[in-house]
């Protein structure tokens, strides 16, 4: 069974507040981009829900919508949320380097030229399109 990306989400906020790292919703957008990165580029799926190219970024637009009130502040929750040990393997990792980038950094490294956020976004042109998922396995 695949996750939804709000069961990942609580998975990824409760290990970084358990873990004194908690994150921001931007961080957190990050983050889910890079663990469907991940698996997508091991042939697999993180989740089913689309990843949109947005302004400062990209976003799962119902994680989003569900932390938004947080701004930029750490969301600091704590959930009980079951993740396939199999899955953990791959995301922990991910989670555990990510969180400790600088949010600009991690920004930058998504949207920069060349990559999917960029080719989808065009300057503003495709503001809120799914980048396809292919575009995020090959361009990351």
């Amino acid at each position: 069974m695949i996750n939804s990306a709000l069961d990942i989400a609580k998975y990824v906020i409760n290990k970084c507040t358990s873990e004194k790292y908690p994150i921001s919703n931007l961080q957190l957008q990050n983050i889910l981009y890079y663990i469907q990165r991940e698996f997508l580029q091991c042939g697999s799926i993180a989740f089913l829900e689309s990843i949109e190219a947005w302004q400062f970024g990209v976003a799962v637009p119902e994680v989003y919508k569900q932390y938004c009130g947080f701004g930029a502040l750490p969301i600091r929750m704590k959930y009980i949320v079951n993740i396939k040990q199999e899955d953990l393997k791959i995301m922990n990792p991910i989670v555990e380097k990510k969180r400790l980038l600088n949010l600009w950094d991690m920004g930058s490294d998504i949207c920069c030229q060349g990559k999917a956020w960029n080719l989808i976004y065009k300057n503003g042109l495709g503001e809120h399109e799914v980048i396809p998922q292919e575009l995020i396995k090959s361009k990351g």
